[in-house]
């Protein structure tokens, strides 16, 4: 059953989260995992105001996902991103 990252984003450092985007992508594939919307508009429709940034990423499973986020290729990875932004990630695995 497949599982989603999202993560609402605020970008405080853009040079810094930059090299973050040039090098996160292999690790999310080597997970099995793929983008489904990175950065693109986006807008709330009830409730509080869509975060500046919203990521959207598919894994083939929830354990997968959870792999890929303790995993030593992405913890260097998500290091970086907290020091160039904040927000909030979520693990959301498919009904």
């Amino acid at each position: 059953m497949a599982a989603y990252v999202i993560g609402e984003i605020e970008v405080t450092d853009p040079a810094t989260y930059d090299e973050y985007r040039r090098q996160v992508l292999p690790t999310v594939q080597k997970y099995g995992g793929r983008f489904l919307a990175r950065g693109g508009r986006a807008q709330a429709l009830e409730g509080a105001a869509a975060a500046k940034r919203v990521v959207v990423l598919e894994f083939p499973s929830y354990e997968r996902a959870l792999e890929w986020y303790r995993s030593g290729d992405y913890a260097p990875l998500a290091a970086l991103r907290q020091k160039a932004s904040q927000g909030r990630l979520l693990l959301v695995e498919s009904a």
